[in-house]
């Protein structure tokens, strides 16, 4: 069983037409500006507003891990104690408490996902796997919706950092209809420095899909500190040609900031306050430079 921690409707930038969105709960990379922490542990974690709390500490003697205390007219919790039990959530009066991380069995997901099947067919959409690390949760489970979302004719699209062994993707190519591949670097050292681990398995898996046949759309987070100078961009297009890679869309989506407001949530500092967006001439000159080399399916955004 895989946890999920949201399931999005009416999405229209994780791939074609409309879609559903499902995040799954865990990922092995830490990328400085994640707009989604709250999915990297593989546990359910307590999402917890501290700046809204009136202090009223209701919730304190009901944790069963003593991880709550409250001081000067505020409650803090502990997050190294917190399990995500759920207990202090029924307790808190203004509702700032949230546990993130369900449980579905999969027919009780595939259930949830056919209600937007009028959309999917009318648009071209359907369903996208996200996260985290889709490609990283419980592949029986991934598998075995891939391949009832495939039977009742709904396209499944993954989106992936792709840190995950081959075999996975392996399991459940036949049934997907496009990969959203991320590659944001070509330096390992720069990608272990900003996303906690270097990019030889992800270059790895990308090659080996590439050759699998799959329908790739390459997704390029654009940040300056990481990835934005003509330097960085034809390094990317230097490897995409030379491995001869099947790239059916590139999009560069340019940095934001706005899952920031989530790190202290879940009791942690956010680390990418000193990264930036190109500017907008700076980020139609790397399209033109991706145009000038072959590639042709390529905008800013999506």
């Amino acid at each position: 069983m895989s946890l999920i921690t949201s399931i999005q409707k009416y999405s229209i930038h994780d791939g074609d037409g409309i879609r559903t969105t499902v995040f799954f709960k865990g990922c092995q990379l830490r990328c400085v500006w994640c707009h989604n922490p709250e999915t990297q542990s593989y546990k359910k974690q307590m999402l917890y507003d501290a700046e809204r709390c009136t202090g009223c500490r209701n919730c304190e003697p009901a944790c069963p891990n003593r991880a709550i205390r409250g001081e000067e007219g505020k409650v803090f919790t502990d997050m190294r104690l917190c399990d995500g039990c759920g207990t202090c959530v029924d307790f808190c009066n203004q509702n700032l408490r949230e546990i993130v991380g369900r449980e579905y069995s999969v027919d009780e997901l595939v259930k949830e996902l056919k209600k937007d099947e009028m959309f999917y067919e009318e648009s071209g959409g359907g369903v996208t796997l996200s996260g985290g690390e889709v490609m990283t949760a419980d592949m029986d489970y991934v598998e075995e919706l891939a391949k009832k979302l495939y039977r009742h004719g709904i396209t499944v699209t993954i989106d992936t950092c792709g840190q995950a062994p081959y075999e996975n993707f392996a399991r459940i190519l036949p049934y997907v209809d496009t990969f959203l591949y991320d590659i944001k670097t070509m330096d390992s050292q720069i990608h272990k420095k900003y996303m906690g681990a270097g990019n030889e398995t992800i270059l790895s898996n990308l090659e080996r899909l590439s050759a699998a046949g799959a329908r790739i759309y390459i997704r390029i987070p654009t940040i300056k500190e990481v990835n934005g100078t003509d330097e960085d961009m034809k390094a990317m297009i230097k490897y995409l040609q030379e491995k001869n890679i099947r790239v059916a869309n590139i999009n560069l989506l340019p940095y934001h900031n706005t899952g920031s407001g989530k790190y202290e949530k879940i009791g942690r500092t956010y680390d990418g306050t000193e990264l930036h967006a190109p500017e907008k001439e700076e980020m139609e000159h790397f399209v033109d430079l991706f145009k000038e080399s072959g590639f042709h399916n390529i905008k800013i955004g999506g």
